[in-house]
């Protein structure tokens, strides 16, 4: 894999691989360069199409690309499982089959358990948040394989910081619907009426809150923000026309 693609820190077991794309190791031309997987950008579906074809090489298995639309819908996914189904999370038992989300702010959230049984990832900007697609995901993974929040390990991936993300109150309002101590995740903007908010945060708040108490990756500091690192994240908020990175999780075997 290309050296500047992320790895997940995290303790799963060795059957369990996952990786986080960037900017790098791409064809497609600026503004979308280099390795934009989305193909709802505005990019040639051509050179799209050679870079899922290089990300599906160089990961060995293939990954599977949703139409993600800011929602709650969980898919499991088989083997005869094609792209485009709308959907914002997914998971699967199926071996060499790449649960993947696609972002360029949002947050990505991986997830599996300590035997490796399954995979599952969830495409969680401020929306699927708030409109709860963690606990949809959580619950299909309670109802069809008997699993307890409590045996579940999470990865969050890159995503705009909490310096950067600006929003407005009815964004914090949202939140505060759903989650008790939402405010501490807020804090003013130096424009009157907008919210700094800290997305990671609150993600890792309404895992928690769930019973996932076992979470890795981002934690809001800097390296991880999409928005302040532009030569190896893309970012709609920064760029408005720009590309999508993905990550993706599969089971070796």
């Amino acid at each position: 894999m290309h050296s500047d693609w992320l790895l997940p820190d995290w303790p799963a077991p060795a059957t369990v691989r996952a990786v986080c794309t960037t900017r790098a190791d791409g064809v497609s031309e600026p503004p979308y360069q280099s390795l934009n997987l989305g193909d709802h950008v505005g990019d040639s579906p051509v050179v799209v199409q050679k870079n899922r074809q290089r990300l599906a090489q160089t990961l060995g298995v293939r990954p599977v690309f949703m139409t993600q639309v800011h929602g709650t819908r969980a898919l499991q996914l088989s083997a005869v499982q094609g792209d485009g189904v709308e959907a914002d999370a997914c998971w699967t038992q199926t071996p060499r089959l790449a649960c993947t989300i696609m972002v360029a702010d949002c947050l990505p959230v991986l997830l599996t358990d300590d035997s490796g049984t399954f995979v599952a990832a969830a495409h969680a900007g401020w929306r699927g948040l708030a409109s709860g697609v963690i606990e949809s995901l959580a619950t299909q993974l309670k109802t069809h394989l008997r699993k307890e929040p409590n045996e579940l390990l999470a990865w969050l991936g890159p995503c705009i910081g909490p310096g950067a993300y600006e929003v407005g109150e009815e964004v914090k309002a949202e939140f505060g619907q759903h989650i008790v101590a939402a405010d501490r995740f807020f804090k003013a903007s130096a424009r009157s009426g907008k919210w700094l908010a800290d997305l990671p945060g609150l993600a890792r708040e309404q895992l928690r809150g769930i019973g996932v108490d076992r979470i890795h990756g981002n934690d809001g500091s800097p390296e991880w923000c999409t928005l302040g690192n532009p030569s190896r994240f893309f970012s709609h908020r920064r760029d408005r026309i720009t590309g999508r990175m993905a990550a993706c999780i599969w089971l070796d075997r």
